[in-house]
């Protein structure tokens, strides 16, 4: 079978790839993977990347007045909506188009994606080399879809599936990075690795058997790229960084040894499976070198036996803990919710139990039954229901009521809003003392938000900290101590923010504009609290600093009521927590 576009005689091919991402920041890696690998024929491929947040019609407009011969689309979870109703349309205006699918949204179920998007082909898995034959076929005219691995298409009013493709080895995929100038302000993903050793039953990645890995040489070849460019932030797509020790040990002393002292480094790892030998590593890496998502799901042995993850939380929790303790990279733990054998008073623990490693991200997140995962074709039999559409997020399962659900709902709203943001942590860190568990503290918030029905309305920075005091002097067991919580939220404030207006509640006295020009004229005071700011005239400092007065010392174990003089410097930020840093002169 020969198929191929039509096109007008001395016009070029055009083919064009692309995505909607979630945010513009992010970099669709899969697009420039494919026009890598197809270097020989680059000039015919072109790289459109939108948004979820842009207008329909908007990519639909965009893409018509291209008039590509060949449309891909790389499909995933966020984006799969929108690509369906868009592939639609584009059949319709443009009806002699070729459009391709691919990723993980259509990999798994390619003939049911056929059956429900008019797209023409997918491509299912791994599709460099896959991409490569197609497009060699149709620039050379001699495309014969029924010779190529990997793909489902359609032949009439049939659908075939071919074989699937043998794995390609890493050291043949091109670097797809070249000229950096067009990914500014945007995150760069990199992989060293594909595939995954592990089992878990909510996660595609177990699906593909087997780890793959980039050599050495390569590695620190790529590596050295972004460091040369001073790339902000690379975030590595492997599943499991620290899958094989040997490989992360290499990369994580290689990053440290040629450490710009600017690039951060994501990475996705399993922290009770790392060895003294990796920490002995990593005690040495920079302030901020590397930023670490552990994935801890739950600490329900029950439910980590169902989803086959295999972790042990105690050996989790001593491994993150002695990560906190040098001080030196920034931890995002996190847990899912609606998982087999979890209720809400398991869930609850799950919570407290990671809540107290004071990690510096806090992620809540809600079970999505993916195409092709285990825990999705297992549905019924643990009693979950969810969503029909993308995201295919959990309802209730037989342990999680809907009313639960909804519960965690604004748990996590609260957690992202007060915790996550950073707008409330020391303010959090003192009233969650008043509550028998940090679980029960934002549960006692979100019900009184949704009380209030502040969840019906967006709130500026300001409105999210008065609410947050009305909440405290509401509260039976945190009234009494509501003027020292203010104190605390007044530290939160100006850690967060240069902020020059304060609520009605936090108002300063007048008087304190000239007691504030006493101590910035206080050399010797200045030199002995914050000797980084020597050399900085008055006039300067009341420029680049804010010096608050409190009324209590909650510095202090007792809070006693004392007046506290603490320095704020607007000019240096925490590494890791992103706060402005202060000092206490008095």
């Amino acid at each position: 079978m020969i198929y191929f576009c039509l096109k007008v005689k001395g016009e070029k091919m055009k083919i064009l790839l692309t995505a909607l991402n979630a945010k513009y920041i992010h970099t669709a890696l899969a697009l420039y993977c494919l026009r890598a690998y197809a270097k020989e024929f680059q000039e015919y491929i072109i790289i459109e990347e939108y948004t979820i947040n842009h207008q329909e019609d908007f990519i639909l407009q965009q893409i018509y007045r291209q008039q590509p011969d060949v449309i891909c689309f790389s499909c995933y979870l966020w984006n799969i909506n929108q690509i369906s109703r868009i592939v639609d349309n584009l059949k319709k205006i443009l009806p002699r188009v070729m459009i391709i699918l691919g990723g993980a949204e259509v990999s798994y179920e390619a003939e049911q994606a056929l059956q429900q998007i008019p797209a023409d082909i997918v491509i299912r898995g791994e599709g460099e080399a896959t991409f490569y034959e197609i497009t060699k076929g149709i620039i050379t005219n001699t495309l014969s879809l029924e010779n190529i691995d990997g793909i489902t298409y359609r032949k009439g009013n049939t659908i075939i599936t071919n074989i699937n493709r043998a794995p390609i080895a890493l050291d043949d995929l091109p670097f797809v990075y070249d000229d950096i100038k067009s990914f500014q302000h945007r995150i760069l993903y990199y992989e060293t690795q594909r595939g995954c050793p592990y089992n878990c039953q909510y996660c595609l990645s177990s699906i593909e058997k087997g780890v793959r890995f980039l050599s050495k040489k390569r590695v620190e070849k790529d590596l050295q790229f972004f460091l040369d460019n001073n790339v902000p932030q690379v975030k590595f797509v492997d599943r499991t960084f620290n899958a094989n020790t040997e490989h992360a040990n290499h990369i994580w002393k290689y990053l440290i040894e040629h450490d710009n002292g600017i690039t951060n480094f994501h990475m996705e790892i399993t922290a009770d499976i790392l060895q003294q030998q990796s920490l002995q590593i990593l005690k040495k890496a920079r302030k901020g070198l590397f930023q670490f998502e552990i994935g801890v799901q739950s600490t329900n042995d029950k439910t980590i036996q169902a989803i086959q993850r295999n972790t042990s939380f105690e050996k989790l929790k001593e491994i993150v803990k002695q990560i906190k303790s040098y001080g030196n990279i920034h931890q995002h733990l996190d847990l899912i919710a609606g998982l087999p054998y979890e209720d809400y008073a398991s869930f609850r623990n799950s919570f407290n139990d990671v809540y107290v490693l004071e990690p510096e991200q806090f992620q809540l997140g809600f079970l999505k039954l993916l195409k092709g995962s285990g825990l999705r074709k297992d549905a019924q039999k643990y009693g979950i229901v969810y969503r029909k559409d993308a995201v295919y997020e959990v309802l209730y399962t037989k342990e999680l009521k809907c009313d639960d659900i909804f519960r965690l709902k604004q748990i996590e709203n609260m957690v992202e809003t007060y915790y996550n943001s950073g707008k409330a942590c020391k303010t959090i860190k003192y009233v969650i003392s008043f509550f028998e568990t940090p679980f029960d503290f934002y549960e006692a918030l979100g019900d009184y938000w949704l009380e209030n029905r502040y969840n019906e309305l967006q709130h500026s920075k300001m409105e999210l900290y008065t609410i947050f005091y009305c909440f405290v002097c509401d509260t039976k067991c945190t009234a009494q101590y509501k003027d020292i919580i203010k104190e605390y939220l007044k530290l939160d404030i100006f850690i967060n923010d240069n902020i020059k207006t304060l609520p009605d509640w936090l108002k300063e006295e007048e008087q304190e504009n000239q007691k504030r020009w006493e101590y910035y004229n206080d050399a010797v005071l200045i030199k002995q609290k914050a000797p980084h700011l020597s050399e900085q005239t008055p006039k300067q400092l009341s420029k680049r600093c804010h010096i608050c007065f409190l009324e209590y010392d909650i510095f202090s174990k007792n809070k006693c009521k004392k007046q506290v003089v603490v320095l704020f410097d607007y000019g240096k930020r925490d590494v890791l927590t992103k706060k402005y840093c202060y000092y206490q002169l008095v």
